[in-house]
């Protein structure tokens, strides 16, 4: 049965009575919030596995399904990462009569997937799209969860989307930090900015853009100007390692596609004004240098934790010189 993710998240409720439910798409954000809303209103156990889990140990699945708690009625299991693959273990699973409730996650799903097709034909249970998001919809999930807050003008409604790159699941972990730190429901835009390190990220997303694009003159400008606080290394490497693994990412969806529509194919989609960046550095980083300078800023990250600030300093422009330099190496 096929019923659309908006009307979902008004009547949550619903899914309580249902006992298997698929949910499937891009919208990484969309799908996190559906499980933690299940979660919330389940009281009982709550079972995770992956598809490659049940794959390689079938009875150990089916052990779990049958199995009933001591200290509770229900039992959730959730599958992440499903295809077409588990379609003939979860078909028997349907003609079973067990206690478990059952959600399965999913990445996107062609119309031809069996998987889909058994959901969506059902008239038991669900199936569930969670497409990306758009402005609008952000937007509106902004003014819902902080609709008791005063500042929420245009300006820091900008701001915090942003903050979070057109990203639900970003834009969650931010909204939860905001409720936290204004606890007295009043939102500031130079407060607001702090708690987002928008400045902080402005600055070191311009040096990491031309540092990954191997623009030694802007790159050596912007290393005497921007001030790179010591304290905060790990989260410039952090930074960092999110750029580097999306393009790993756009690096593998090259060997099926053209450049441009590896770049529009990712998930969470990139951000329109990001999207330049990615084209220009996705043709200069293949997965090989991006391995190598991961493993550089994974042993930089290792010894920040116990080295002195200033050696950190020191060691973190370093890393992103040679990281340009290795732009550059045809």
């Amino acid at each position: 049965m096929i019923t659309k993710s908006y009307i979902l998240e008004k009547n949550i409720l619903a899914i309580e009575k249902l006992k298997v439910a698929l949910f499937y798409g891009e919208n990484i954000g969309l799908k996190s919030e559906f499980k933690k809303k299940i979660r919330d209103i389940n009281k009982g156990s709550h079972i995770n596995f992956t598809q490659d889990e049940i794959l390689n140990n079938e009875i150990s699945f089916s052990r779990e399904l049958n199995n009933t708690s001591l200290f509770s009625e229900n039992k959730i299991i959730y599958i992440e990462n499903c295809t077409d693959k588990i379609v003939k273990i979860i078909e028997n699973y349907l003609e079973e009569s067990t206690q478990s409730k059952m959600i399965l996650f999913s990445d996107n799903l062609e119309k031809k997937s069996k998987l889909r097709n058994l959901f969506e034909k059902s008239e038991k249970y669900i199936c569930v799209a969670c497409y990306p998001d758009n402005d609008v919809t952000l937007k509106n999930i902004i003014l819902s969860k902080l609709k008791d807050f005063q500042g929420l003008d245009r300006e820091n409604i900008n701001t915090i989307l942003n903050a979070s790159s057109n990203d639900r699941y970003k834009l969650l972990n931010e909204i939860e930090k905001i409720i936290s730190f204004f606890s007295n429901k009043k939102i500031t835009h130079n407060e607001l900015r702090n708690l987002l390190n928008i400045e902080v990220n402005e600055n070191f997303n311009l040096l990491k853009d031309e540092i990954l694009n191997g623009n030694k003159v802007k790159s050596n400008h912007l290393l005497t100007t921007t001030l790179l606080e010591p304290e905060k290394t790990i989260y410039y490497l952090a930074i960092l390692n999110q750029r580097l693994n999306r393009l790993s990412e756009i690096s593998d969806l090259k060997k099926n596609l053209s450049l441009t529509s590896a770049v529009t194919k990712m998930r969470p989609p990139i951000f329109w004004a990001e999207k330049n960046n990615f084209l220009s550095q996705a043709k200069i980083w293949e997965k090989e240098k991006i391995n190598k300078v991961l493993e550089a800023t994974y042993n930089l990250e290792i010894s920040a934790k116990s080295n002195s600030l200033i050696n950190n300093s020191i060691l973190l422009k370093k890393l992103l010189v040679d990281i340009c330099n290795e732009a550059n190496v045809v």
